[in-house]
């Protein structure tokens, strides 16, 4: 089992933490290709819509007739080639949303974990927390760490103080446990972790003799993942 330094909000190491095997999967490129697509496809509304020419209201009669005029002939004003006239192939509302197995999204969460961790760009904090809520402080969170792109914090549940002061920082994105998926991990550049919500999944989850995850237990709330 991987054996992982603990850090202190300031990057001090503090002590260690033994990770289950739930952080030491092989990576499965093709399960986090298909949970990053499944999460932006859903994100997508499909309401955009364009009117066809027989949709488009008017032209009914003959702009003029079919010979004599020197004009190019013309059955309407609104076949496509009209100004207010209709769209070919006009795109119309659709429902983008796509389905993924939850053992397979589980699954492609910790293979992503894992690659995160063989790279050295998962880290355990013991506490993620903030005295006052203040911008100054995430900052100085950051550059205690050297984060010079993109972060991910996961908190062990949804901590008020840290949202708001993570809001303005270029580059720090929080995350209570129960809204970890793959799309973000992948997406940010290191994960910080707090010891709590790694004991969460852990306590939650299990690899089975398949090399799949499984749950054997319950958070309190429901994790995005099984959604």
């Amino acid at each position: 089992m991987p054996n992982v330094k603990v850090y202190n909000m300031n990057g001090q190491e503090v002590g260690t933490m033994e990770l289950s095997a739930l952080f030491d999967l092989e990576y499965n490129e093709a399960l986090i290709h298909q949970a990053v697509v499944t999460r932006l496809a859903n994100e997508r509304q499909g309401t955009k819509g364009t009117l066809t020419r027989t949709e488009v209201r008017g032209g009914g009669k003959k702009p003029w007739r079919q010979k004599g005029t020197g004009n190019a002939r013309q059955g309407s004003t609104r076949a496509p080639q009209w100004i207010k006239g209709g769209v070919v192939f006009a795109p119309k509302s659709r429902d983008f949303s796509k389905k993924m197995n939850k053992t397979a999204k589980r699954t492609a969460l910790f293979s992503a974990l894992s690659q995160k961790l063989a790279d050295n760009e998962l880290f355990i904090v013991d506490n993620v927390t903030v005295k006052e809520g203040k911008t100054k402080e995430m900052v100085a969170f950051q550059k205690a760490f050297k984060f010079d792109k993109t972060a991910l914090v996961v908190m062990g549940d949804d901590n008020e103080l840290v949202v708001r002061a993570a809001r303005n920082v270029y580059g720090l994105n929080t995350l209570p446990v129960a809204q970890l998926n793959t799309y973000d991990v992948v997406k940010n550049a290191a994960v910080v972790i707090a010891k709590s919500a790694v004991e969460k999944l852990q306590e939650v989850y299990e690899i089975s003799g398949t090399n799949a995850v499984r749950i054997v237990g319950t958070f309190d709330e429901a994790m995005e993942v099984e959604e």
